[in-house]
């Protein structure tokens, strides 16, 4: 797991999360598909009283970030990979409680990929894609209107715009 001053990160380029993420991609004998579905399950018990998940193993009282890179979001794509590798409803439900972390406290500042809007309406596509549910599709939409009016109102700022 990917330690930075001594702290072992769940998320999806920091985390255990990327490194399980990428390996259900993998062709696995059946001990290794346990090892990883178990170590998918560890993150459904680490989810904190607001929903969201700790940024990392040691912290347990951070409940201001939900970015892709080092926590929830990222771990969020790893329980929706799982529901589909796994076909396990526990995996999809974990899902589910994470998006609606991020359809409350979801809309970030930025417009790029990691610490941002785009990211997180990734999560409500990826969601729609695998249970066909318009209501994920909306959120995904409403983000990336959002995002869109950043990015014009940015290009504005900068002198950019008209």
């Amino acid at each position: 797991m990917y330690e930075w001053y001594g702290e072992k990160y769940w998320g999806a380029a920091h985390g255990l999360a990327r490194i399980i993420n990428v390996l259900m991609d993998m062709e696995l004998k059946p001990d290794e598909v346990e090892d990883v579905k178990g170590n998918s399950e560890i993150h459904d018990k680490q989810s904190i009283s607001s929903g969201k998940y700790p940024l990392s193993e040691d912290d347990r009282k951070s409940d201001v970030l939900v970015h892709w890179c080092h926590e929830a979001l990222g771990i969020t794509f790893t329980h929706v990979k799982a529901a589909k590798v796994f076909g396990d409803k526990e995996f999809l439900d974990a899902a589910m409680e994470a998006e609606e972390v991020f359809w409350n406290r979801g809309l970030l500042k930025k417009v790029g990929i990691c610490h941002s809007i785009s990211r997180n309406a990734y999560v409500f596509q990826s969601l729609c894609q695998l249970t066909r549910d318009v209501k994920h599709l909306y959120r995904a939409k409403a983000f990336a209107c959002f995002l869109l009016d950043k990015a014009h109102k940015l290009i504005s700022e900068i002198g950019g715009g008209y």
